[in-house]
């Protein structure tokens, strides 16, 4: 109940900010919004919310419960910053995209705690709504396309994942869609049924964990999005199908087709890890180049459920932290625009003389997502690795160490020229926030704290996720 009382509320929140006559009234909205999220959180983790549920919709499992912990900390910082890039805004443009962003947010939530494949496909369809709002805040003809292709690809997406959920559930004769109800009755359930409804799934769920092969939708939305909002979507969204592939990845595993779905989910990896790395080298906008670097990293955590053991454990760590740094890289983009007006990666440059803290953000952000100590995305990858090792696919070892060394070269050569190399560009009227710079350091900073020490709470937590 507690958890249906938290959406209501927030959503109505949201409603009241669309309605707002004056920016202060907006900032008066958020601040409610987030004293509500932060008052939930509390509850959740002071045992209040432990094995609690809404009926067979919402439990408050370990899962949900920690990513939701990163989104209300990534949304918090997303819409410190949104204050600020939107200072030039309409009224009407203010309110519209921040109700919307409080609507994301609360969606993602929702799909973090849904208990049922249909409440999951729901408020995952919920999010596509928000988003293409979103996407669409410029109004311009460029973003107005954006947003179609987005709900366009987003709704093929969903209503193929639709089709896997109704053959799940003819496969299982299962009259609850609840996950513990299916997971009791999937090991009868027929072999070819439950091999195309995850197939259907996984090809659905794909346009959000930005993972092959429905990826494109992902970069085009963090391209046209705001960079404040494109870090959300490309971490807090992401993390929602991550999470929703997932849950069904722990459905078959008791099931005689498992090893199947991880070998797709190994081939899936290694094409999401190839485009991602090879697309690094192609694209001329340092947003798609992020995107395109959320890619490369979601297949790898694709490759980590493929191939099982700790290589789980490793998947569900390098997708927490992979929401710190891509959070943060994403926000400091934010700081360039202020200075540039614009992402053209072959005429920026000369960032470190401009704003220098904003400069370290990114230059440490380049070393922590390319997973050099003191990143936490090393301990994952090498555990992944181990595993791959281990299970003696050298084939895939060899895939990943190559297309790595793709990644580390693109992202240096990219990352170097912005700061160091002559600029080409105008620069824009205002300066650079380095307030904003530091505050988008801070979740850098966090990342790097957990590549050194990982609270027992956060391995328990991941433990409970990972356990199959």
């Amino acid at each position: 109940m507690m958890i249906l009382v938290y959406l209501l509320f927030s959503s109505l929140i949201a409603v009241a900010a669309l309605a707002a006559r004056g920016r202060r009234t907006i900032h008066l909205a958020g601040t409610l919004f987030y004293l509500a999220q932060a008052a939930f959180g509390a509850w959740l983790f002071a045992g209040g919310g432990c094995d609690g549920s809404a009926g067979s919709l919402f439990a408050c499992d370990a899962a949900g419960s920690l990513f939701y912990l990163l989104l209300v900390l990534v949304s918090f910082w997303v819409f410190h910053h949104s204050e600020t890039y939107l200072s030039e805004c309409d009224l009407r443009q203010t309110r519209t995209y921040f109700a919307l962003v409080m609507l994301l947010t609360t969606a993602i939530a929702g799909a973090y705690f849904a208990s049922n494949l249909a409440v999951t496909w729901i408020m995952l369809e919920a999010t596509t709504l928000c988003s293409a709002g979103i996407i669409y805040h410029r109004r311009t003809a460029q973003t107005l396309e954006a947003a179609w292709k987005y709900v366009f690809v987003c709704s093929t997406g969903i209503a193929m994942a639709y089709l896997g959920i109704l053959l799940l559930a003819a496969a299982t004769k299962c009259e609850s869609l609840s996950y513990d109800a299916v997971a009791a009755v999937a090991a009868q359930g027929s072999p070819l049924y439950l091999k195309t409804a995850f197939l259907l799934i996984l090809c659905g769920y794909s346009c959000k964990m930005e993972l092959f092969p429905l990826y494109t939708v992902g970069v085009d939305a963090n391209f046209a999005a705001p960079a404040p909002a494109a870090a959300l979507i490309s971490t807090g969204l992401v993390n929602a199908g991550f999470l929703a592939i997932l849950r069904v990845y722990r459905l078959l595993a008791g099931t005689e087709v498992f090893g199947w779905a991880k070998s797709v989910l190994l081939i899936v990896g290694v094409l999401s890890l190839a485009i991602g790395a090879l697309f690094l080298r192609r694209t001329n906008n340092y947003k798609r180049f992020l995107s395109y670097s959320t890619v490369e990293n979601m297949g790898i955590a694709a490759i980590g459920l493929g191939i099982g053991g700790a290589g789980v454990w490793a998947a569900v760590f390098h997708v927490v932290c992979h929401t710190f740094i891509k959070s943060s890289l994403f926000l400091q983009m934010g700081v360039v625009r202020q200075v540039y007006n614009g992402y053209r990666i072959n005429r920026l440059g000369d960032y470190i003389r401009i704003n220098r803290v904003g400069a370290v953000g990114l230059l440490a952000g380049m070393v922590v997502v390319m997973a050099f100590p003191p990143s936490p995305l090393f301990i994952s990858e090498l555990m992944i690795l181990r595993e791959t090792i281990a299970a003696g696919k050298w084939w895939l070892v060899g895939c990943m160490l190559l297309l790595l060394c793709i990644v580390i070269y693109s992202f240096c050569l990219r990352m170097i020229r912005l700061c160091y190399q002559p600029n080409q560009d105008e620069l824009h009227p205002t300066k650079a926030d380095k307030a904003l710079s530091w505050s988008a350091l801070s979740l850098l900073l966090a990342a790097m704290v957990l590549g050194l020490w990982q609270p027992e709470a956060l391995r328990t937590l991941i433990d409970q996720i990972a356990a199959l």
